[in-house]
C-alpha cells in the first residue's frame, strides 16, 4: 500500500464538550485538521499550538499523521487491518480517522521511527 506522511507539523487531539461550537480560528487553519461530533464528545484534531486549550476536557499532543494514498472504494475490506495488526503486534497505539476518500493514522512522535519500519517491513511504501 502507498503510503504518505502528510508533513512535518505535530498534531494535537482534544476532546471538548458535545455542544462546543467550531473555533473560528479553525477555519483559518491551512493544513489538516477534523472535527468530530458524537452524543457524547467534540473530537478536534489540528496541528498543536493552532488552537486555544482552555475549553478542552482533555489534550493529548505529540503526534504526526501516516496517509493512506488515493481514494480507497468503499468495497475494499481490510486497509486499516493491514495497518494497524502490525503496528499492534509492535506494541505501537494508533488513532485512525477515516474521511470520505481515504483513511488516516496518528501515531505519537516517539514511535515515529519504528511505525515507519514496521510498514516498510510489511511492503507499504512511502512517498
Amino acid at each position: 500500500m502507498q503510503l504518505k506522511l502528510l508533513d512535518k507539523t505535530n498534531y494535537t487531539i482534544m476532546k471538548f464538550p458535545t455542544h462546543t461550537e467550531i473555533p473560528a480560528s479553525f477555519h483559518e487553519i491551512n493544513a489538516f485538521k477534523s472535527i468530530t461530533y458524537t452524543d457524547d464528545e467534540c473530537s478536534i484534531i489540528v496541528p498543536s499550538n493552532t488552537l486555544e486549550t482552555d475549553l478542552a476536557l482533555s489534550v493529548d499532543d505529540d503526534w504526526f499523521i501516516i496517509q493512506v494514498v488515493g481514494e480507497l472504494d468503499f468495497s475494499l475490506v481490510g486497509i486499516l487491518t493491514q495497518l494497524a495488526n502490525p503496528l499492534a503486534e509492535n506494541k505501537i497505539s494508533i488513532f485512525s480517522l477515516s474521511t470520505y476518500n481515504t483513511d488516516y493514522l496518528l501515531i505519537k512522535n516517539k514511535d515515529k521511527e519504528k511505525a515507519i519500519h514496521v510498514l516498510q517491513d510489511c511492503g507499504h511504501t512511502f512517498q
